[in-house]
């Protein structure tokens, strides 16, 4: 009997991965189902051949039977804020914030994130959101993407939300796009990614008033009588801005006409609302509110994004309807993280441990879905062609823990 071919292992050196390369032996997770004992074959970066296994046949890595997933891609990440300013007036600088936050992706599985820049002038101690920090935002990403010094561990990019009632927000995200349109940061090929949202209390993600009175009196430590009288306050406010939501709504369709955004809407809570947002060229329902909601948007063909921490509380902080439910109904087509990175795997595999969908599906749902959502058509799935963005995934105590993340290039 002949001695058995040993492993060979390249060197993964400045977090670089080698353009060709075999990793052996795992569990691929395909579109259709789950191939064990399979290789993956990687030529210049991109997936060559998945099949299985061959016996005798060398690997350059052995992934002693560990999940292999497509690398997991983030469309709705508000994680860069929470680390940028861990706790109300202890900000820390942007480009070690995304140092930071870089390695909980990378833990998450992440190699896709979309990050949230809130463009609106609704500041709060908790968040500090205002189209200043979005302006600061964006160019800690832009600078981070050009820097030489750091390894390109995750593709970093942006989800401009709008705050539709705002005339400041839509004033700047105007400006800002039309900057980066003219330097060819965006265009008809590669559009901004907008999510549009009126967060006005009675409405969308706060239909349940009294949901954002408790919020506003546990974060501002005041009674539950000045935090109703602060939200009527700020539903009086709001009401008054109808127009620059009309304007805002109108230049999104513009823009989206044109092939210069793809639009999301955000917590979309009818039917109406779903035909509205497909009118002005809308092809995201972003968290939507009601059940209604969701069937009206997956019967005009659009993505569907849910939240991973939804599926994982077993249902919506805010008295909305449960991800997993919608789930169950086919009702869905991409998780996104919202503001906890280690959701998205956890939510995938949760969905299958509760036998509300099969691994694969649920594995889609943070990985093929979400990049149909914001039309990248190469990667999310473990094809031939697609980037060799991998994950390795193990389980401890019924949890998925990721092992090893590999980024094409």
């Amino acid at each position: 009997m002949s001695a058995p071919t040993p492993v060979r292992r390249p060197a993964w050196s400045l977090g670089r991965t080698p353009a060709d390369f075999v990793l052996g032996h795992v569990r691929a997770v395909l579109p259709g189902g789950i191939l064990d004992d399979a290789r993956v074959v990687v030529r210049d970066g991109r997936i060559a051949e998945v099949g299985p296994a061959r016996p005798g046949g060398a690997v350059d890595v052995d992934g002693d039977g560990l999940f292999c997933l497509p690398g997991l891609v983030d469309v709705h990440s508000d994680g860069l804020e929470r680390e940028r300013l861990p706790r109300p007036g202890a900000e820390l600088p942007w480009l070690f914030s995304m140092m930071s936050f870089e390695g909980k992706l990378r833990a998450a599985g992440i190699t896709t994130v979309f990050h949230g820049a809130s463009f609106s002038d609704r500041e709060s101690a908790a968040s500090q959101r205002s189209v200043h920090v979005a302006q600061q935002m964006c160019e800690a990403i832009e600078e981070w993407n050009t820097r030489d010094d750091v390894g390109r561990l995750v593709d970093h990019r942006v989800l401009h939300r709008l705050d539709v009632r705002s005339a400041k927000g839509l004033a700047a995200l105007r400006a800002h796009l039309d900057i980066r349109s003219a330097a060819g940061v965006y265009n008809a090929g590669v559009p901004a990614v907008i999510s549009h949202e009126d967060h006005t209390p009675g409405i969308g993600q706060y239909a349940d008033r009294t949901f954002f009175e408790r919020y506003v009196a546990e974060t501002r430590g005041i009674s539950r009588q000045d935090a109703r009288a602060h939200v009527d306050d700020v539903i009086r406010t709001r009401e008054e801005s109808l127009p620059v939501r009309e304007e805002a709504m109108d230049w999104l369709a513009g823009r989206s006409a044109a092939g210069l955004a793809r639009i999301f809407g955000h917590d979309p809570e009818s039917a109406i609302e779903i035909a509205d947002l497909a009118r002005r060229g809308g092809a995201v329902a972003e968290f939507p509110t009601t059940e209604e909601a969701a069937r009206e948007a997956r019967a005009r063909g659009m993505s569907i994004v849910m939240g991973g921490p939804n599926v994982l509380r077993g249902g919506s902080h805010s008295g909305n309807v449960s991800a997993a439910q919608l789930a169950r109904l086919g009702l869905v087509t991409a998780l996104a993280s919202d503001y906890l990175p280690s959701s998205l795997l956890g939510a995938a595999f949760a969905l299958a441990e509760r036998q509300l969908l099969p691994l694969h599906d649920a594995v889609a749902l943070v990985t093929s879905g979400p990049a149909t959502a914001v039309g990248l058509v190469d990667r999310g799935s473990l094809e031939a062609g697609q980037r060799a963005d991998l994950v390795l995934v193990g389980l401890e105590h019924a949890c998925p823990v990721v092992r090893s993340v590999v980024r094409a290039g």
